[in-house]
């Protein structure tokens, strides 16, 4: 890499390659930017095994309004309605602007889209990309048009380690490439790092994924929300490999059930069966599972011999594993696949440090609320993308004040994280396991290894789980079963969430509900 680091003073950072950081980099065009990824593009993004598609009224039975009302519902109450009504009207846009970048959607023969249908959807409305591979698609056409963009100067293998904030304005980045420390100063930068899975034992994400833009933003004095939220995806296959493959929803909006090793199907009496709410599918796994069953998705009889043309990823993994989805029911775990909280931002990604935004998995805009509603996620990060940029592109850029070089961090490594926090912030919850974890989490949290950052973030999570005394949406407590009538996001900063540590470690006194506000 010849790239001089002086020469890309001034120009807006963003940190992450994935589906929100690439789209966000072209949406800047033909402005400067910064694209900085861990690793080569694609090779660690959630959103390259994304199978599920874009959540978008798009169908001549739907409208924005419904896509909203199950937007809504799914949201148990915390979706911001205002920015989700906003989000979803552009939605229908977004697919234009990927299909115009080259995404090839599935079509019907008449050159409409071929609409799916997954779980808590009332309409065929999800747009999907060759079959089951709609992640991949989308990531091949938007790293392509990165790599050809003038405009976007990357840097792969460069890992951002803090940002530099005095006054709460954002002065820089603080990165290493290799060995070496780098710092980039700018007074912008946007935080598109994606999920958590990492600090689970069982996910769909990559094992990296560990929340580092959560950190950085922390660290920051940035004001984080929700991250007691975390979706378990109920149809992770249960294989010996991490992370786990994932087996889209689509199938079940397909006419696969979920039954036991009896052949029971345990989902029939619910409302929605197997298409209710991921949280209400993915609880209702676990509870038959932690009652000594095993679980499968059984789609024998549909969609029985199309399987294979429909999913080809999933089909190819099935075969690999011995299995033919045609004639095999497939076995199935919960597993971690998205996480609701993150960086509180407006639509536009403004957090509340000037000079950063936060765009994709690692922000939290109010449209999901706690529980996502299937395929909204890839749409949300390829809309709020173009609002980033013309919120970045519109702050007046003021010169970024001299940084000094300091301590850089340590490479994090989320391994030790993965069994507490699996068991502390699991599908099922309770106030002793979330008070062990705080307790454990504490002092890796503040000290300087390589698990500071994972564990910052699970400690945070662990304080807003336990600050919240109630079920709802993704968050299941079963010694606080029952869901307050009045709905409150969690809202804090680093500074309040180790202070309510503190306090619970020390005097284990119920003092943390001021974090909920």
């Amino acid at each position: 890499m010849n790239t001089d680091i002086s020469d890309l003073t001034g120009r807006p950072v963003i940190i992450g390659g994935g589906a929100a950081g690439l789209m966000t980099a072209l949406a800047l065009a033909p402005e400067p930017v910064v694209l900085l990824s861990k690793s080569p593009l694609g090779a660690e993004a959630s959103s390259m095994w994304a199978q599920g598609g874009l959540a978008a009224a798009v169908g001549d039975d739907d409208d924005p309004a419904l896509h909203l009302a199950d937007t809504i519902v799914a949201g148990a109450g915390l979706c911001d309605e205002v920015a989700a009504r906003r989000i979803i009207e552009a939605a229908p846009a977004a697919v234009e602007r990927l299909a115009q970048l080259g995404v090839a959607f599935d079509r019907n023969a008449d050159g409409s889209w071929r609409l799916g249908l997954e779980a808590a959807h009332s309409r065929n409305r999800i747009v999907h990309a060759t079959g089951d591979g709609t992640g991949r698609e989308i990531m091949r056409a938007l790293i392509a048009a990165v790599r050809q963009c003038p405009s976007v100067t990357l840097l792969e293998g460069v890992e951002a380690r803090r940002l530099i904030v005095e006054d709460n304005a954002v002065q820089g980045v603080l990165a290493v490439r290799g060995e070496e420390p780098l710092v980039l100063a700018t007074t912008r930068v946007v935080i598109a790092t994606g999920g958590i899975g990492g600090l689970f034992h069982d996910s769909t994400n990559p094992t990296g994924c560990f929340g580092q833009g959560l950190a950085l933003a922390a660290r920051a004095g940035a004001v984080l929300s929700d991250l007691e939220f975390v979706q378990f995806h109920p149809t992770a296959f249960d294989g010996p490999s991490r992370p786990l493959p994932l087996l889209t929803e689509a199938i079940r909006g397909d006419g696969a059930v979920l039954i036991d090793e009896t052949g029971l199907r345990f989902m029939a009496d619910e409302p929605g069966a197997e298409l209710a709410p991921r949280d209400v599918v993915a609880r209702a796994v676990w509870r038959h599972r932690a009652q000594g069953h095993r679980t499968f998705l059984d789609a024998r009889e549909r969609p029985g011999d199309l399987f294979a043309a429909r999913y080809p990823v999933i089909s190819a993994f099935c075969r690999m594993a011995g299995l033919d989805p045609a004639v095999d029911p497939i076995p199935v775990r919960p597993a971690v696949h998205y996480h609701m909280g993150g960086i509180a931002v407006d639509v536009t990604g403004r957090s509340s440090v000037a000079g950063l935004w936060a765009c994709g998995e690692a922000s939290r805009t109010g449209l999901h609320g706690a529980n996502r509603l299937a395929s909204n996620s890839l749409m949300e990060a390829i809309v709020c993308a173009q609002w980033v940029a013309e919120s970045v592109t519109g702050m007046s850029q003021a010169a970024a004040k001299p940084c000094e070089l300091g301590a850089v961090p340590p490479a994090s490594d989320p391994t030790s994280m993965r069994r507490l926090l699996s068991d502390a912030l699991g599908v099922l919850r309770d106030r002793d396991r979330m008070t062990a974890a705080i307790r454990s989490l504490l002092p890796l949290a503040m000290g300087a290894g390589p698990a500071a950052d994972p564990a910052l973030v699970g400690l945070m999570m662990s304080v807003a789980a336990r600050a919240r005394e109630e079920s709802r949406g993704g968050h299941c407590r079963t010694d606080c079963p029952d869901t307050l009538p009045v709905a409150q996001p969690s809202r804090f900063t680093l500074s309040s969430a180790i202070a309510a540590a503190r306090g619970i470690a020390e005097t284990e006194r119920p003092s943390i509900r001021s974090v909920i506000s």
